[in-house]
């Protein structure tokens, strides 16, 4: 089981930064057995895949649209993964979830492929 608590969200003006951490309580399993995936969801719009880390961070998934700003890094020995953010845009205005996925892979990066959800954390980027 694991539980996923996100933190970092704000509001911040266009070419900002933020950074987002997933702290995560894992039992009966290690962290390292988890993929983790970012998500967003604006409003009137599905979630989305932004960025997703498998366990030991071996391989790494970006989105096109956040690719080149956004870099996704995990600390194992804090059970955390984080999101740094640069750059930032109007349209990256969302609710940004972490999510884990036992035994998962960083691609694909689909609200589908993550079982456990964070409570999300929002991100107003202005104009």
């Amino acid at each position: 089981e694991v539980q996923l608590v996100e933190s970092g969200g704000g509001l911040v003006q266009a070419g900002g930064s933020l950074r987002l951490s997933c702290a995560a309580s894992v039992s009966g399993f290690t962290f390292d057995d988890y993929a983790i995936g970012w998500f967003r969801q604006a409003p009137g719009k599905e979630r989305e895949g932004v960025s997703c880390i498998s366990g030991r961070g071996s391989s790494t998934y970006y989105s096109d649209s956040v690719k080149g700003r956004f870099t996704i890094s995990d600390d194992n020995a804090k059970n955390m993964v984080n999101l740094q953010m640069n750059s930032l845009k109007p349209e990256d205005t969302a609710v940004y979830y972490c999510a884990a996925a036992l035994y998962g892979v960083a691609w694909p990066c689909r609200p589908d492929s993550f079982g456990s959800w964070g409570q999300g954390t929002q991100v107003t980027v202005s104009s």
